[in-house]
């Protein structure tokens, strides 16, 4: 298996005790709110790509809808199981789907796009196991955020943030409370590009920052664009 799914099953329990019951920072005070706000319109069926511990699988279905949970790290699927032993939870990964075509009226990728180097496998997949209707939601790091890095100013006058590369796609080794993984990085339209070549229709798309301009963690998410949401339809007219 590649690199042992690129350190992450080196880092798995670093994982389950850095995200906890309620998440990390980063979700809790970013990305929950404006992922959920985009389920709320949703019913059925789910598959979250790539879903750790399995927490947002768990709040999906706080909302009424039903689904599947794959990770490709045995380690945080036992978490999941754990955590919810009466919930869906298997082993899989993105680039090569175990279900049928038109199987789910929602498929998730919360920040698992960016630890997936096959991408476009993956958005083809997507794609296909999504019902005709219904949406793909993805919460990823931002493409600006992924091609540069924090560095101190010459001057001494606090950090900048420059960005290099940026149309480059390539990985990069982040490391942090234990974890040490690779994440990957591409130009936005990289993925906008595999996204409409899928036939599907954008219908959202943001760029959340933390609520709470003074809280110190949430300067490096307020300077420099780091994260993005977007919401994309398999609309009917693809149906034969």
């Amino acid at each position: 298996m590649t690199g042992e799914i690129n350190g992450w099953t080196d880092s798995a329990e670093a994982w389950i005790a850095s995200i906890g019951e309620t998440g990390d920072w980063t979700r809790k005070t970013v990305l929950d709110a404006a992922m959920l706000e985009r389920v709320n319109g949703h019913s059925g069926t789910f598959l979250d790509i790539g879903c750790g511990e399995g927490r947002f699988v768990r709040m999906l279905q706080d909302r009424g809808l039903h689904g599947v949970g794959i990770d490709p790290v045995e380690r945080l699927i036992e978490a999941a199981k754990q955590h919810d032993p009466k919930g869906d939870y298997r082993i899989g990964v993105g680039e090569q789907l175990a279900f049928e075509d038109d199987s789910f009226d929602l498929t998730v990728s919360y920040l698992s796009l960016i630890d997936i180097e096959d991408f476009r496998a993956a958005i083809r997949e997507m794609t296909r196991v999504t019902k005709f209707g219904g949406s793909i939601l993805v919460a990823n790091l931002a493409s600006h955020f992924t091609a540069g890095k924090w560095e101190r100013s010459a001057d001494g006058g606090g950090k900048r943030f420059e960005i290099d590369n940026y149309h480059e796609e390539g990985a990069s080794r982040e490391q942090w409370l234990g974890i040490d993984v690779l994440n990957w990085h591409r130009p936005l339209s990289a993925y906008f590009s595999e996204f409409l070549d899928n036939g599907l229709i954008l219908k959202h798309f943001s760029e959340p920052v933390p609520p709470d301009q003074s809280d110190p963690k949430s300067d490096r998410y307020t300077r420099v664009p780091g994260f993005v949401v977007m919401e994309w339809e398999k609309p009917q007219e693809m149906k034969a």
